[in-house]
């Protein structure tokens, strides 16, 4: 089943590690769906962004405990992915 692109790639992850990554590596990490595959992120990036993406590498990270007063919860868990682009190929963000 084919998703709109934009419910695949929800917004890009900007920390200080993803920034690093990005000028060594020419790596974008990005929060996407927990049922996306790697092709389907590979599309939706070619896409969005019109660039050439040479690898994906996706993480399913779990939820932390998060106390509210008396009672324990947990945040949800996410998917991110780290989109590796081919030479020549850049993202612009919106800084």
């Amino acid at each position: 089943m084919m998703q709109d692109v934009y419910t695949i790639v929800k917004q890009p992850i900007v920390t200080e590690k993803s920034t690093i990554a990005t000028e060594r590596a020419n790596a974008y990490t990005f929060l996407v769906d927990m049922h996306a595959n790697k092709i389907e992120i590979k599309n939706a990036i070619e896409k969005i962004f019109k660039v050439k993406v040479d690898k994906v590498r996706t993480q399913v990270r779990k939820g932390k405990p998060r106390r509210v007063r008396y009672k324990m919860g947990y945040q949800p868990d996410w998917k991110r992915a780290v989109v590796t682009l081919q030479e020549g190929h850049k993202i612009e963000m919106g800084t």
